[in-house]
């Protein structure tokens, strides 16, 4: 469901580019962020030789225990989904 956002502005015409600059900006500043913690997520991956999916399903005390680097890696995943869903939603954003 679409929803709408009403600004109010005397010069419409100045403020629509700047609000599509501002939200390009930060769609690139977002994805660059997304590719970031991918990498970390990676780096872990590779380190301890599973997947961050599987690491999810294991990640509890009794299992892998709770290391820096687990916790650390917990923290990333979250990240990792908290960005891309503003990214998603910079993305479905339209100025008309």
């Amino acid at each position: 469901m679409l929803q709408q956002i009403i600004i109010q502005t005397p010069d419409a015409k100045r403020l629509k580019p700047l609000l599509k600059s501002v939200i390009a900006n930060e769609l690139y500043d977002v994805e660059h962020g997304v590719q970031l913690t991918r990498n970390k997520l990676e780096a872990f991956e590779k380190q301890y030789s599973m997947s961050t999916a599987e690491f999810e399903r294991r990640f509890t005390p009794d299992d892998l225990g709770e290391t820096l680097d687990f916790i650390e890696w917990q923290g990333e995943i979250k990240t990792l989904r908290f960005l891309e869903e503003k990214r998603d939603t910079l993305k479905a954003a339209k100025i008309a």
